[in-house]
């Protein structure tokens, strides 16, 4: 039997895929590409792992299993399963107006996703994965859930509260990663900084941290999802001192004025916001901070708004994505606020966000030409090497791209190159 997954939305459900791919490889499936192109018909079946987060996720995830199932109607493919963060979500819903979909699974349970495929768990291999990603960098997930409860955000009640994986198990992944060729290691959590409390009675990121500098074979080691509220500043000095862990923080703020922050329910204000990032600054110097912003949060008004542009004016993140807000049912925000700022002004309040940071990237790209710089060589196509620095991270920022002919040989290798040209998002260079 062969199956194919698809994974959407964010990089903690890749792991999720690929925890359950691997099992079924131990159960003797054989597991096709993910870009592999379902025409062939060879694949009996297709896994879709869905996103539910915010109204254009779900419907993206919709019309991906509606997609999948004219493949199964035109005998391309034998099954189509769904799991995921729409299917817990609305699991009721889409088997009534969805039904040709095989069979539907919660957000992630590795036993009961197995049963479908009539598949045992080998609970020896448990941190071992079969990546879909190149195998020279993979995500490492930390922790399950979340405790905080943002007025805005459905994942602690698709997820649950925070459970974190133990250090143990996580080192022994990482191990079986690198082992597969993994040089960078990206350490994914709904929120990283909340780790290990439930544990360890203590915020521990700075020890495992710590404990995944000292092993051999990874070269870069990146954190994704922080929470900047009490951030472990301990993290910030392993950082500054780590050959390995990469000077890049993706820290999701949010917005930046008192009112809007606490109709957020983001337990800070704009004194610790600009703090915690001032702090990062001065504790790592060259960072790149990474964050998202909210527009159209109920109750934001222009004076709000004004002052989260002068935020980002000030502080002139070298990434940051936005996206304006959706009433999501079951949160906090649904309950008790009145979605009340127009789509309109919602988005012109995005598009205005965007061009002030579309000229902070491009002056931060652009000061970059003519400076070296160490790149881990992503793809090939085309005669055009894609890759990236230590300032970008796989999936989310831009590139560095570089022409060759020599037929992608370098693929998952580091490389020295010079910065010859730059835009918006993408960096231009020659091989030093």
């Amino acid at each position: 039997m062969k199956i194919q997954s698809l994974t959407m939305g964010c990089s903690k459900n890749r792991v999720d895929t690929e925890h359950i791919l691997r099992q079924l490889e131990l159960n003797g499936w054989e597991i096709s590409p993910e870009n592999y192109s379902l025409k062939d018909g060879d694949v009996d079946v297709l896994l879709i792992n869905t996103c539910g987060f915010i109204e254009d996720a779900k419907v993206e995830s919709i019309e991906t299993i509606l997609e999948a199932l004219e493949y199964k109607k035109a005998g391309y493919i034998s099954k189509v399963v769904v799991m995921g963060c729409l299917s817990e979500r609305y699991m009721d819903e889409l088997k009534e107006s969805i039904p040709e979909v095989d069979a539907y699974l919660g957000a992630y349970d590795l036993e009961d996703t197995l049963k479908v495929f009539k598949a045992e768990l080998d609970k020896s291999k448990l941190t071992e994965r079969y990546l879909t990603t190149p195998s020279h960098y993979a995500f490492l997930k930390i922790s399950e859930g979340c405790d905080r409860h943002c007025s805005y955000c459905a994942i602690p009640g698709i997820r649950g509260p925070q459970v974190s994986i133990s250090m143990e198990d996580l080192l022994i992944e990482a191990k079986n990663l690198i082992k597969a060729g993994a040089k960078e290691l990206i350490v994914i959590a709904q929120d990283t900084t909340y780790y290990g409390v439930d544990l360890y009675g203590k915020k521990m990121l700075g020890t495992l941290l710590a404990k995944l500098d000292k092993l051999e074979g990874v070269e870069w080691i990146r954190i994704h999802y922080s929470y900047p509220q009490s951030f472990p500043e301990d993290v910030l000095d392993i950082m500054n001192t780590s050959k390995k862990i990469v000077k890049y923080m993706d820290i999701p703020l949010q917005h930046s004025s008192t009112p809007v922050l606490k109709a957020m329910r983001r337990h800070i204000d704009e004194e610790g916001t600009r703090a915690i990032v001032q702090k990062m600054r001065e504790k790592v110097p060259g960072i790149v901070i990474r964050t998202t912003m909210m527009v159209g949060h109920p109750g934001e008004t222009r004076a709000d708004f004004e002052n989260l542009l002068q935020f980002v004016k000030d502080n002139r993140f070298e990434r940051l994505g936005a996206f304006t807000y959706s009433e999501e049912e079951g949160t906090w925000g649904a309950k008790n606020l009145e979605d009340n700022i127009p789509q309109d002004v919602k988005d012109s309040r995005y598009e205005e966000l965007m061009e002030v940071q579309s000229d902070i990237s491009s002056e931060f790209n652009l000061s970059r030409i003519g400076s070296i710089e160490k790149v881990l060589i992503d793809s090939y196509n085309d005669n055009m090497y894609y890759g990236r620095t230590s300032k970008e991270s796989p999936e989310v920022d831009g590139e560095v791209l570089i022409e060759s002919d020599d037929n992608g040989k370098l693929v998952g290798t580091f490389q020295k190159v010079k910065i010859v040209g730059a835009d918006e998002y993408d960096l231009f260079g020659k091989f030093y």
